[in-house]
């Protein structure tokens, strides 16, 4: 009950709330599309979310004049690596002033406002700084032209960084909602899980790289050293395809961070009901107002991996069940999936309330009128 008076409350508040959406010439967007990959890897969410305002009917304004926010769809994140296959995204910053440009030339709204309405997705590691590499992100910062606009980025963290100098919404990375469904057709959340503990994924023995930085700050190299031999965690170090069956026989999933803190396991763990285990110091987590975390996940300091085994023992032996319970509410799954056509609660949804936040606190009171 409480729920449904949360949901109508939001879309009475969302009544006035508009959108325009630019129509931008295809080399910004559709032209991507020609390679599959583009709409359904990790840095999808630029493609989720355009489609899903395309088709938002009670938000999408076609009249630029009584629009409250202006939504920018370039697809940066769409250019793969030839070498490792990995998304590239060198062309961000040309691509995206590009744009800019267009929008001046044919529109007077970024003028008006210097680009303080206008929203960008960030989707990739370092977010606003548009680059994958911390130390490139931090040397190059956020691109001056962005500095007014709004960024929806996978990039947060507690502490002052360059690049979350700039007005930013928190989102999840992209997961295929079809290949959740499917999964879970297969394996109910409340199966057996006969895994204790489970990561599969990049651990390197010897991880310091030819920059001098040392990957994951050696937290999965730990994990990997300290309990390859162990009984109760299922580590593998190679790709499969069929991994999310290994989520759903999974009781706690390892979520450290890579090169960034975020990871895509974060939200395949909680959509498959899989206690995450965050080992990121620092890591902000999104859509916090509407995704409990420290009820649904558990939290260790990347200097105590090595007592992983006896902290996860102890949880398995007091309030596990507590946390599943909470974890496999489906208004949480919901919450961090992006769906074409958005649906009540989803991850557009709650993207759109925290603009409509931002709009209440600040940008009302804040907007230069036309001239």
């Amino acid at each position: 009950m409480l729920l449904m008076v949360y949901f109508l409350s939001l879309a009475a508040m969302f009544k006035d709330l508009k959108i325009f959406i630019y129509e931008l010439p295809s080399e910004y967007n559709e032209n991507w599309l020609s390679n599959k990959r583009c709409s359904n890897h990790l840095f999808a969410s630029e493609v989720a979310i355009h489609r899903a305002l395309l088709n938002a009917d009670d938000f999408r304004t076609f009249d630029p004049n009584e629009a409250d926010l202006f939504f920018v769809p370039v697809y940066v994140s769409c250019n793969f690596s030839t070498v490792n296959g990995s998304p590239t995204i060198v062309h961000a910053r040309s691509l995206l002033f590009s744009a800019i440009q267009f929008i001046t030339k044919n529109y007077p709204f970024w003028n008006r406002s210097q680009g303080f309405d206008h929203i960008f997705v960030a989707s990739h590691d370092y977010g606003a700084c548009f680059h994958a590499m911390e130390d490139r992100a931090i040397d190059n910062g956020i691109p001056e032209f962005l500095m007014n606009s709004i960024l929806l980025q996978t990039f947060g963290v507690n502490y002052k960084h360059p690049c979350q100098d700039v007005e930013n919404v928190l989102i999840p990375p992209y997961i295929s909602p079809e290949s959740i469904r499917k999964t879970l057709e297969k394996a109910p959340l409340t199966g057996n899980r006969d895994i204790m503990v489970f990561f599969r994924g990049k651990m390197e023995v010897h991880p310091k790289n030819v920059s001098g930085k040392f990957y994951s700050k050696r937290v999965r190299t730990e994990i990997w050293r300290r309990y390859k031999g162990d009984r109760r965690f299922f580590l593998q170090r190679h790709r499969f395809t069929g991994y999310q069956s290994e989520i759903t026989r999974s009781v706690f999933c390892l979520c450290p961070l890579g090169w960034a803190p975020w990871s895509p396991r974060l939200v395949e763990s909680v959509a498959l009901g899989c206690v995450p285990v965050i080992i990121a110091d620092g890591i902000r987590l999104p859509f916090s107002s509407a995704v409990k975390w420290s009820e649904i996940s558990l939290t260790v300091a990347e200097r105590e991996v090595g007592k992983l085994g006896q902290i996860l023992e102890h949880v398995a032996a007091t309030n596990l069940s507590t946390i599943q319970k909470n974890l496999w509410d489906p208004a949480v799954r919901r919450a961090l999936l992006f769906n074409d056509h958005m649906q009540r609660g989803d991850a557009t949804w709650q993207i759109l309330t925290s603009l409509y936040k931002k709009l209440n606190r600040s940008y009302r009171r804040s907007r230069v009128p036309s001239q």
